[in-house]
């Protein structure tokens, strides 16, 4: 079999592959179909309980009421071969968290009656504790046994220790038996037990719309739990829990109405379980996550993952008290710490603190043992003060012996970097630090590190000092006072001595080299954005270079550009009237007015206020930096509206760095994004093809972005 696609469960190791002869003869099928290769994974803990241990008995069963399920073609030493079932995951198009279409919720709730229909004669045999049909709290009773004896007794000599850290003990769900309330007596059912957005796979066709995958934690008993399971695993916004509950009830209500007897009293009864029992799969994710070597960026989000299910499993557990954000992370650290693993920061850092006995404008650089108290106050700052941006996490920070904050700037292990810079950050902040005109930069005070473990950079903080706030970013627009002052910031960066870091500025067209830039980022694109880009109608490469390549500006005198002067990376100053500069990652050499541009397109400007901008900007720099700019900056305009259709595609695409406000921004209004950069193109084309229903599903409007990742060969073969 030719292997093609891969995608990874936590039990389960999936494989698109094409039949070869031999096989397909095997099981019956064309050479060349695709199907899915499904591996146990070795040496997983149980961290989910199951009633049947073949998924292929179970799909048996239901393949005779819901024949769309896949098809069990054979069984080697524990290695399936399931058809393929074309379409993409729900969650490749509907993200937790975001409303799902209301003919979705309607094709859902119609699963969950007809696997109920699945005869129980037809199923593998039900273990011999298994309560009587129709006891609903003798079920919920022994779903919470099932907990204790098939998660938390394997896994304890192993994580008892971090569960009794955190205030979990080893007895937390036979107690949480023992409180199990009388419950309305329903008839049982066939359950999926694990419904969520990654399970249900959209298809392409529309026939039928919905296709359930993954039945091997499938049980039988209450229905009123496979919805509960439901709801909380969709992570539905709470605006759209009632709608899916009434749609629910109308369903099963048309299958049997004793089914939805007492739903409004005992559904919260089974949610409450199905948070109970999460805390003990996701604090050992949490630690598991971890590894051997891990960052802050690793350690802040285990702490998050693990700190989120003890708040959903307080109450349904009687947890006397949730542990704080520090102590979830001690325990986590110190768990990790007895087995080998360690963080970044616990090794030797290679620290350079910078011309250490300099006087500057802003006191003394840092000391070494400053620079190891801000590293150390780095591991506990607060959410709050923690600034993320698409490649950089930075953490604002107090030491001994400063009035002011500082910053702990360290670059995110895992950033991808499709647009590299072309100077260091700290080369460029010192060049502008000597030319004294006036540009409101953050100071370098230390930095350090190695490839090993990552560099980290540390900054005087520029937000307001006698604010207790975070940094302030007008990400809702500048006042016309800020407005005047990014434009004298401007100017005064034509000032600093830009001839140390590029020569040659001036020499080549700097439009030119924009547009080879972005051509070179196209062309660097992962196969599946670039699919989908033309899918969408956005050209290659070549045809890119050919469109971009019709236009020119007036040659201007260079000087030093930020590059990427989004909302975010102007920081508001004390007095409310002036902004700092921060990240200068992409800061180069070039024509200012692309600075400008490029400003107005990431910050969204009003068009008064970029007419109003540019008048300003004209009159107060000298005519060199200015001639022809009337013209010109419709070619800039357009040339980064193209950039966002590619960027912000390969971001939906491959989900880096959605978390950082400038990007989700960016990505919210996609369809615009493409609409205008298809025009700028001078292109009309529109996709094609998709159905109807997975358009509907897509949570940027109707042009498809979304249909993408695993199954995106399906919809492009045609």
């Amino acid at each position: 079999m030719r292997e093609g696609q891969m995608s990874h469960g936590y039990h389960n190791q999936n494989f698109l592959v094409e039949l070869d002869a031999p096989m397909a003869q095997q099981v019956g099928r064309d050479t060349g179909t695709l199907v899915t290769v499904r591996a146990r994974r070795l040496q997983t803990l149980p961290v989910v309980i199951r009633t049947w241990q073949n998924e292929w008995e179970i799909l048996g069963a239901v393949g005779k009421v819901m024949p769309e399920v896949p098809q069990c073609l054979a069984r080697v030493n524990g290695v399936a071969v399931h058809s393929y079932v074309e379409g993409v995951p729900l969650s490749t198009v509907s993200p937790n968290g975001r409303a799902v279409d209301r003919s979705l919720v309607k094709v859902f709730v119609k699963l969950m009656a007809r696997m109920s229909q699945v005869p129980r004669a037809t199923l593998p045999p039900l273990p011999s504790h298994w309560p009587d049909d129709g006891d609903s709290q003798g079920f919920l009773q022994t779903l919470a046994e099932e907990v204790d004896q098939q998660v938390c007794e394997p896994n304890w000599p192993e994580y008892g220790e971090l569960f009794t850290a955190l205030d979990i003990s080893r007895s937390a769900m036979t107690r949480y038996v023992d409180r199990v309330p009388v419950m309305t007596r329903r008839p049982y059912g066939l359950l999926h037990a694990d419904l969520h957005r990654d399970n249900v796979i959209l298809t392409y066709s529309g026939e039928p719309p919905l296709i359930c995958v993954d039945w091997e934690l499938a049980t039988y008993g209450d229905p009123l739990h496979d919805l509960a399971v439901h709801l909380v695993r969709m992570r539905y916004p709470q605006t759209q829990q009632r709608q899916v509950i009434a749609a629910w009830k109308h369903a099963f209500r048309r299958v049997s109405r004793r089914t939805v007897s007492g739903l409004d009293k005992d559904l919260r009864h089974y949610i409450d379980f199905e948070r109970a029992q999460s805390v003990f799969p996701d604090v050992i994710r949490a630690a598991q996550s971890l590894g051997s070597l891990f960052d802050q960026e690793n350690l802040d989000r285990a702490t998050k993952m693990a700190g989120q299910a003890l708040e959903a499993a307080a109450g349904p557990l009687g947890l006397g008290r949730v542990p704080n954000r520090a102590e979830i992370e001690r325990a986590l650290v110190r768990w990790s710490e007895e087995r080998g693993g360690r963080h970044v920061k616990s090794r030797s850092l290679a620290v350079v603190a910078r011309n250490a006995v300099r006087e500057t404008r802003k006191g003394a650089a840092l000391t070494q043992s400053q620079v190891e108290e801000a590293l150390a106050a780095e591991r506990t700052t607060p959410d709050y003060w923690v600034l993320k941006g698409t490649a950089h996490r930075n953490s604002v920070v107090r030491v001994a012996g400063r009035d002011d904050r500082v910053v702990v700037r360290r670059r995110m292990l895992d950033a991808p970097v499709r647009e590299p810079g072309l100077h260091a950050e700290h080369v460029v902040l010192e060049t502008i630090e000597r030319a004294e005109t006036g540009v409101s930069v953050p100071e370098v005070l230390a930095r350090g590190g190695n490839d090993r473990d990552g560099y980290f950079a540390i900054h005087t903080y520029v937000g307001p000092a006698t604010d207790h706030r975070p940094p302030q970013h007008p990400v809702h627009g500048l006042s016309p006072a800020e407005a005047d002052a990014l434009v004298e910031q401007l100017r005064a960066l034509t000032q600093v001595d830009h001839s140390l870091l590029s020569p040659a500025a001036g020499e080549d067209d700097f439009y030119t080299w924009l547009s080879e830039q972005l051509v070179d980022l196209v062309s660097k694109l992962p196969s599946v954005s670039m699919q989908l880009a033309q899918e969408l109608g956005l050209p290659g490469e070549d045809e890119l270079w050919t469109i971009l390549h019709r236009h020119r500006v007036t040659p201007r005198a260079p000087a030093l550009l930020h590059g990427d002067l989004n909302p975010w990376n102007l920081v508001r100053r004390e007095d409310k009237r002036s902004l700092a500069l921060v990240d200068w990652e992409r800061a180069m050499v070039g024509d200012p007015l692309y600075d400008l541009v490029r400003h107005m397109h990431l910050a969204r400007t009003p068009w008064k206020a970029r007419e109003r901008m540019f008048r300003h900007w004209a009159r107060i720099l000298p005519e060199k930096h200015t001639r022809g700019w009337q013209h010109d900056r419709g070619v800039y305009r357009r040339l980064e509206v193209v950039r966002s259709a590619y960027v912000d595609l390969d971001r939906l695409v491959t989900r880096v760095s959605l978390d950082a406000p400038n990007v989700s921004v960016a990505v919210d209004s996609y369809a615009t994004t493409l609409r205008r950069a298809k025009i700028a193109l001078g292109l009309r084309r529109r996709p094609q093809g998709g159905a109807p229903l997975l358009l509907r599903a897509l949570p940027y409007g109707e042009v498809g972005m979304h249909v993408l990742v695993r199954g995106l060969a399906g919809l492009l073969r045609r």
